[in-house]
C-alpha cells in the first residue's frame, strides 16, 4: 500500500515556487536560466566559477566570458538548467566566491540575448540553391565557399540558431561552432 504525503499549504506554496513536484507522480519543473556574473578580471576567476558548478554537479549549457567597459571586471554569461531550489543555491554560491562582484539572474526579466553560429555544410549543384534559400530566410551570411562546401554565419537568439541548424540537417552538416549566449537586461 502506498503512503500519500500530506503537505501543508505553506509546503505546497514553497514547492510550487521552487518548481518541485507536489504529487509523487509529478516531474520537477526545470527551466533554462540565464545568469550574469560580474567578476574581478584576475587569474583563476573563471576556473573558480566553473569548479563551483562542477563540484556541486550542476551543468553549464553555455558560458561566455569577456572584459567589460571596465578592464578590471569580466562579465560571464552562464546558461544552466534547474528548478527554483537549485538555481537559488547556484546564485547563493556564486555570490560567495572570492572574485564575484555581482550575480544577476536575467530569466524573469526583460532581456536581449544573442549567439553567433558558424556552420559548414557540403553541397552539390542540385542542393546549392536550396541551401542558399534557407540561408536567406534566416538572414545568414555566406563567409566561405569552396567547390564542395559553404560556411555560413548566423547571428540571433538561440532558438533561431537551433531552427537554422535543424533546417540544414537534411543536408550534410560538416561542422558547427557556436559562441554561446550573451545577454543583457533591457532598461525598464
Amino acid at each position: 500500500m502506498s503512503e500519500t504525503l500530506i503537505l501543508t499549504p505553506q509546503q505546497i506554496i514553497r514547492k510550487k515556487a521552487a518548481g518541485e513536484p507536489i504529487e509523487p507522480d509529478e516531474n520537477e519543473m526545470v527551466h533554462s536560466h540565464t545568469i550574469v556574473v560580474l567578476v574581478e578580471n584576475s587569474i583563476g576567476a573563471f576556473i573558480r566559477v566553473v569548479n563551483m558548478f562542477s563540484a556541486r554537479g550542476f551543468n553549464i549549457d553555455s558560458v561566455t566570458v569577456g572584459v567589460t567597459e571596465d578592464p578590471t571586471i569580466s562579465r560571464m554569461n552562464i546558461v544552466t538548467v534547474g528548478n527554483g531550489r537549485i538555481i537559488s543555491q547556484v546564485l547563493r554560491q556564486l555570490s560567495r566566491l572570492v572574485d564575484t562582484i555581482e550575480v544577476i539572474d536575467l530569466t524573469d526579466t526583460d532581456f536581449v540575448e544573442r549567439e553567433i553560429c558558424l556552420l559548414k555544410v557540403a553541397y552539390t549543384a542540385d542542393t546549392r540553391s536550396e541551401i542558399l534559400d534557407v540561408n536567406d530566410i534566416f538572414r545568414g551570411k555566406v563567409v566561405d565557399i569552396t567547390p564542395k562546401t559553404m560556411m555560413f554565419e548566423l547571428r540571433g537568439p538561440s532558438p533561431k540558431i537551433d531552427a537554422f541548424i535543424q533546417m540544414m540537417a537534411s543536408h550534410k552538416i560538416l561542422e558547427v561552432a557556436r559562441s554561446g549566449r550573451v545577454a543583457m537586461q533591457r532598461d525598464s
